[in-house]
């Protein structure tokens, strides 16, 4: 049996999110007390009782849902797994990070504060407003690969995540976003909805960003994960240092082929996948990908004791 660790994105964030874990494990608190202290602030007040617009800014977003996720994480050691129960780590964007602190290849600190430069280097690469990003639901990647060609008329519109076989995420100019709902309808789609992000993640609007990227990860060390990371952009597995540096620029205006990560992984013989961190949203996905692979969710004290017990 074949077992992957999967890191969730943006959007899965929640005020309370990792509380119980840190109350319950002094491990998983002390995640919390080195993001902060990487950070040189209290983001862990902000994301157990702080405003919701204020931790959904991308640049609160990103380093708190990887926080959680290393305190749950943190949780599992306590409760006797540790990584060596997994085959491969994965995860959704920022997610990546998550698997590669989660893996050795970056420290705790480093990943707390390549997220917050990468959250607010995304943030500023496209003034508000002017780009876009909506779901459509019921098309399959082709298609809306299609749609988002057809409705970039010029500008920028792109696939941006592959997520399962009924949900494709577009990203670009926001007119073009707003016509590949309309052309995404037309094609068959049983809905196209904008969402409630505040720049167009995943498009090649993003290139000011990933250049802010590519300057900070060069300065920072990156070791070869214990476990492979199975990588957004190649949807692949790798343990190389230099080409996951490059991977992690590139996922900037990239897309996160999430739905043919899953199928690879499931190709390895992979059964078995524990989406570490907040929400469940991968969970679903993966449901959605291959109904044969397992998925339990661990983003809390009980889901973690689930977890050790089912892992043995």
């Amino acid at each position: 049996m074949k077992r992957i660790f999967i890191f969730p994105g943006q959007g899965a964030q929640a005020i309370g999110m990792g509380k119980a874990l840190a109350d319950e494990y002094p491990a998983a608190k002390a995640v919390f007390d080195e993001v902060d202290a990487a950070l040189g602030e209290k983001l862990s007040t902000l994301i157990w009782e702080g405003d919701k617009d204020e931790l959904t800014l991308t640049q609160n977003a990103q380093p708190a849902l990887m926080a959680t996720s290393m305190a749950a994480m943190a949780a599992l050691n306590a409760e006797g797994v540790s990584l060596d129960a997994a085959d491969y780590v994965a995860g959704h964007s920022l997610g990546e990070y998550s698997a590669l602190c989660a893996a050795g290849s970056l420290t705790l600190a480093d990943t707390a504060r390549l997220l917050r430069i990468r959250g607010k280097a995304m943030q500023e690469a496209v003034p508000v407003g002017q780009g876009a990003m909506a779901a459509l639901l019921g098309l399959d990647f082709t298609a809306a690969k299609a749609v988002a060609e057809q409705a970039a008329q010029g500008e920028v519109c792109q696939a941006a995540n592959d997520n399962d076989p009924s949900q494709v995420v577009v990203s670009g100019s926001k007119a073009a976003v707003e016509r590949a709902c309309v052309l995404a309808k037309e094609a068959g789609a049983k809905r196209a909805m904008l969402l409630p992000v505040s720049a167009p993640f995943h498009c090649a609007l993003m290139q000011p960003a990933a250049d802010v990227m590519a300057e900070a990860l060069a300065e920072v060390t990156i070791n070869a994960p214990k476990v492979p990371l199975i990588a957004n952009v190649i949807a692949e597995a790798t343990t190389d240092p230099d080409q996951i540096r490059d991977l992690l620029v590139q996922q900037v205006t990239g897309s996160v082929r999430w739905r043919e990560s899953v199928l690879w992984a499931s190709a390895q013989g992979v059964t078995e996948a524990y989406e570490i961190g907040a929400g469940k949203a991968l969970s679903g996905m993966i449901r959605r990908i291959n109904r044969d692979l397992a998925c339990m969710a661990v983003n809390d004290p009980a889901g973690a004791k689930i977890a050790a017990e089912k892992i043995g």
